[in-house]
């Protein structure tokens, strides 16, 4: 598809191998995520690594001054700054999987469809008699495909790994088996059996192999901590500040307070509770 819609605009096409960089870079750290109990994102790594790292440099490399991407998102400049931007169709906005980049590589990125919706896209994509116009939408993790991440993990490690444990509730009643603490997540109801009224995974203990489990107003905090903070809009965090924060992608942004740490960490307090903050995942700030 990539191959044809540049011959019918006319424009140079590169295919690039990235399979061991995608490896080395991506997978490994999904992997290790889930093996330490967290729920990774494998696309804002991918993002930061691989698209605007090693194929921005690859670009440059042949000639080009910038990197534009699909993402919906919009990039601006002031007062000599890059901010980074919501895109404007709120179903597909993506900026969430971007808060990671820096200044240096927004300064060779752009986001076109950011101003679009899209519908736009598609409209204007058939307009110019591009084949894609109508193609369907990709929502899946790309290395995966069809694949469950669950029989991703065990094909590429050992049985012993993914040893049963028990599933306990906040007191250390025993309350059944689980097939592996790192096929769990914060929030998951499926897998944990009857429990003869819904229950919800509170807490993956990975030393103890055990899955914690409670009712659903066990899984809502207030309160969580944050490590490895990239500040796009101001060079670092000196004071408390107010935010709006999404602690996963589509997440609805919430109001909060951040609080600066010591070592590039952050506390971040809700003014209302927020359902299953998850280890592993990102908190994005907005403002405006």
């Amino acid at each position: 598809d990539a191959r044809s819609v540049a011959e019918k605009l006319g424009i140079p096409f590169y295919v690039l191998n990235y399979e061991k960089e995608i490896e080395d870079v991506v997978i490994k750290y999904f992997c290790k995520e889930y093996l330490a109990g967290r729920t990774p994102n494998p696309c804002i790594v991918c993002n930061e690594r691989i698209k605007f790292g090693s194929l921005l440099s690859k670009a440059k490399s042949l000639g080009a001054e910038f990197i534009a991407t699909g993402h919906y998102a919009r990039i601006e400049n002031t007062s000599g700054r890059y901010l980074l931007k919501r895109g404007i169709d709120g179903k597909k906005e993506q900026s969430y999987f971007l808060f990671s980049l820096s200044q240096g590589q927004f300064c060779s990125i752009l986001f076109p469809l950011g101003e679009y919706t899209k519908e736009d896209v598609r409209k204007i994509a058939k307009k110019f008699g591009l084949k894609v116009h109508d193609k369907p939408g990709s929502h899946e993790i790309c290395f995966l495909g069809d694949t469950d991440y669950r029989k991703f993990l065990k094909s590429r490690f050992d049985a012993d790994i993914f040893k049963p444990g028990i599933i306990v509730d906040n007191k250390c009643n025993i309350l059944g088996k689980h097939e592996g603490v790192i096929f769990y997540t914060i929030g998951q109801r499926k897998g944990i059996g009857a429990q003869g009224k819904p229950f919800y995974v509170t807490d993956v203990d990975i030393k103890g192999n055990k899955l914690v489990i409670g009712e659903e107003k066990d899984i809502y905090r207030d309160e969580m901590t944050a490590e490895n903070c990239n500040w796009i809009a101001i060079e670092k965090i000196k004071d408390k500040f107010e935010v709006e924060a999404a602690i996963r992608y589509n997440h609805i942004p919430a109001k909060a307070t951040v609080f600066p740490l010591k070592d590039n960490k952050i506390k971040v307090k809700f003014e209302k509770p927020q359902r299953a903050i998850t280890p592993g995942q990102a908190v994005v700030f907005y403002r405006g």
